[in-house]
């Protein structure tokens, strides 16, 4: 309850003790909503610099990228290619990183065949990551 009063006869006695158990259970719920909000908005917004090294790791190896154009003509890192020098691209690729990846672009009226047929060449040259790049609406 709210409060606490004894009766005594007829007259009602002022209320002499008021429970505040509630409100703090309210605050409790407020300050643990505000610490979490708080730790996600600053971590949005720190900005670091990094600091610069003369020696340090190659940076990470961008993926590599295959588009497939309407007409079944592939381009490899923006560049017109044919079957046989994608596979060896492929190759190439696989061999000077274990971890490659490759992103398929594929016109919208491009057929599903010839993705595949990217995707399938390139597993047979040791490329096992994949990705398809789409346009969100």
């Amino acid at each position: 309850m709210a409060g606490t009063s004894s009766m005594s006869g007829s007259r009602r006695a002022p209320i002499v003790g008021i429970n505040v158990t509630p409100m703090v259970d309210v605050m409790l719920v407020l300050l643990v909503i505000m610490m979490v909000s708080a730790v996600y908005i600053v971590s949005q917004t720190l900005k670091v610099e990094l600091p610069k090294t003369a020696n340090s790791d190659e940076p990470a190896q961008t993926p590599l990228s295959v588009t497939v154009m309407k007409n079944g003509d592939y381009l490899y890192d923006q560049k017109p290619i044919d079957e046989g020098g994608l596979a060896d691209a492929f190759r190439v690729a696989a061999e000077r990183n274990k971890e490659a990846t490759l992103v398929v672009t594929a016109d919208r009226e491009s057929l599903h065949g010839d993705v595949i047929h990217v995707v399938d060449v390139a597993k047979s040259q040791g490329i096992y990551k994949f990705a398809i790049n789409v346009e969100r609406q």
